[in-house]
């Protein structure tokens, strides 16, 4: 009897542990479906298997639920970039590619929607587009930003606008989320993240890469005929 309780508390504390995680993924699974202002805490509720009391043991309200969301979705895939650059031993192109493999990993899962969600509600919630702002946008922008810098300065990148450069490296990466949760429902065809990244990734380095070096310039103190025939000029006796 005395072990059976003791399984029982163990079993009883694993769940306890394990119900923050449970209401985030049941939480994401909600405003994906119908959107941060829609969304009702009883339904995040009933996903997750909890009474709507349990929920307001870990998460005060919706919008600090949303944020939970977001810092476990979404920031650990920008954490992971941050920390890529701190240690940034390989080269610029080798980062980008694994930056660009990072946000394939994120618009392939249910977070793919939270851009969607932010552009929607925005106005009608600044509060979290602030915080969305400040956690996401910033510090994506930031990172990428960086590894541009990074290339420029070993001279892999050609010099860029690196503000322009890293806007313009976003703004498609943005809109096929975008797309992907909009009208991209109702069109033909799939939608590979990977593949997008790749051909992405494919222009970019073309187009940031630095111009081959210019060849040694030909000896200016022959006369020009003598140098368009390749022919040496005597040294005085």
């Amino acid at each position: 009897m005395v072990a059976e309780q003791r399984m029982h508390a163990a079993r009883w504390r694993r769940r306890k542990a394990a119900r923050p995680s449970e209401i985030l993924a049941a939480a994401l699974a909600a405003f994906v479906e119908r959107g941060f202002a829609a969304t009702r805490l009883d339904d995040v509720a009933r996903r997750a298997g909890v009474t709507k009391g349990t929920l307001y043991l870990y998460f005060p309200n919706k919008a600090e639920l949303f944020k939970a969301v977001v810092a476990q979705a979404v920031v650990p895939s920008i954490e992971r970039g941050e920390a890529k650059l701190e240690s940034a031993a390989a080269s610029g192109a080798v980062v980008l590619e694994q930056l660009m493999r990072g946000w394939a990993e994120v618009a392939r899962s249910p977070a793919g929607a939270i851009p969607k969600i932010i552009v929607a509600e925005a106005g009608n919630f600044p509060d979290l587009a602030r915080f969305y702002q400040h956690e996401v946008v910033d510090r994506g922008m930031a990172v990428f930003r960086r590894v541009l810098r990074i290339g420029v300065e070993r001279g892999e990148f050609r010099a860029v606008d690196i503000d322009n450069a890293a806007l313009c490296l976003v703004a498609p990466l943005l809109l096929a989320m975008l797309w992907r949760h909009s009208l991209g429902r109702h069109a033909r065809g799939g939608f590979d993240p990977d593949t997008l990244c790749a051909t992405l990734l494919d222009l970019l380095l073309h187009g940031l890469a630095a111009p081959p070096a210019m060849p040694a310039a030909p000896n200016t103190d022959q006369p020009p005929v003598a140098r368009a025939a390749g022919i040496k000029e005597k040294a005085p006796s």
